[in-house]
């Protein structure tokens, strides 16, 4: 059983500890926060640990693999921290926000070849992702429109003139680090690698992106993925095959896949965990357990795709985060 660190106390952390609990693959033994106080309740209120305040002695326990759910501009440093210190890394997306990361990230892997990082983006490991990755090998593609737009539950303290972290450049915030990076990791999972690819940002007064349209062409066919975090989104996700469409949800979410075919529907829904986050963190540990290079490699390859467009995007628009290389 995988001895558990976690780094960060929100509940997208809380819901990855129940997740990786009912498994059986892991035991939380430690957790990061700045404040005793706060470790302490989080505790309290997931499963028992040690409340650890210094990073240092930390990453000097005994555990296996660190959880990073921190700010985004923290990622990359506190992912190649825990690899120095001899850990394994599940690191909540985005790992990285710049481009020159997965160039320090690959020379700690390599200093550490028996360790492995993955990038929590869950979706990817959902059984209907899957369900729809099978479905594409075996039909054309002829384009699609992908969204996902949520409505921030911290947009409304950006209204009233705080800062919270998803809104400012401080911390690599914003519309496509937070959620349109779901909507890339599919694209890029499904369909490839673009041959072009573009982002029109709307950009708030803080710096960084409220919503914005990003376009990726295929020698074939295109892709509108449309993401935001100062709207809530209810129109469907499609990808087309000519007279025949998927559509489904947002592939963030994945509820549900139906096949719209000359008037008629017909559902493809794979079943599904009430917890999303089960089937990435029983693919983890069986890929660490079992030291399966070749799954982690597979992933660390959709990464850095992913990442370096996500880079090259950012570099043609406004967005500059106060982490960002001089």
């Amino acid at each position: 059983m995988l001895k558990l660190g976690v780094i960060g106390t929100s509940w997208i952390t809380a819901q990855f500890i129940t997740a990786a609990h009912r498994t059986g693959m892991y035991r939380l033994t430690a957790v990061y926060s700045r404040h005793a106080e706060t470790a302490q309740h989080f505790i309290a209120e997931s499963a028992p640990a040690q409340a650890y305040t210094d990073m240092e002695a930390f990453l000097g326990s005994d555990i296996d693999v660190v959880y990073v759910a921190s700010p985004n501009s923290l990622h990359a440093a506190q992912t190649i921290a825990a690899l120095s210190a001899g850990k394994h890394v599940i690191v909540e997306k985005p790992m990285v926000t710049h481009p020159s990361q997965l160039a320090k990230l690959e020379e700690a892997l390599a200093a550490h070849p028996d360790l492995m990082v993955f990038e929590a983006a869950r979706h990817i490991y959902d059984p209907n992702f899957h369900a729809v990755t099978d479905y594409i090998a075996h039909h054309p593609v002829t384009g699609a429109t992908l969204a996902y737009m949520k409505y921030s539950s911290k947009y409304d303290d950006y209204l009233a003139g705080k800062q919270p972290n998803i809104f400012t450049t401080k911390t690599a915030g914003g519309a496509l680090m937070d959620l349109g990076v779901y909507l890339v990791y599919a694209a890029v999972g499904w369909f490839g690698v673009p041959t072009t690819a573009t982002y029109q940002p709307h950009m708030l007064a803080s710096g960084v992106d409220g919503d914005g349209v990003m376009r990726f062409d295929y020698p074939d066919f295109g892709v509108t993925l449309v993401t935001g975090k100062t709207t809530n989104h209810f129109a469907p996700s499609e990808i087309y095959f000519g007279r025949t469409t998927l559509q489904t949800d947002t592939p963030g979410e994945l509820n549900y896949l139906k096949l719209i075919s000359a008037g008629q529907r017909t559902d493809i829904t794979a079943a599904q965990h009430d917890n999303p986050m089960v089937s990435e963190a029983r693919f983890f540990a069986e890929a660490i357990t079992k030291n399966d290079r070749a799954a982690f490699d597979r992933q660390w390859a959709l990464a850095k795709q992913v990442h370096t467009l996500m880079g090259q995007m950012r570099a043609a628009t406004p967005i500059h985060f106060d982490s960002d290389p001089d």
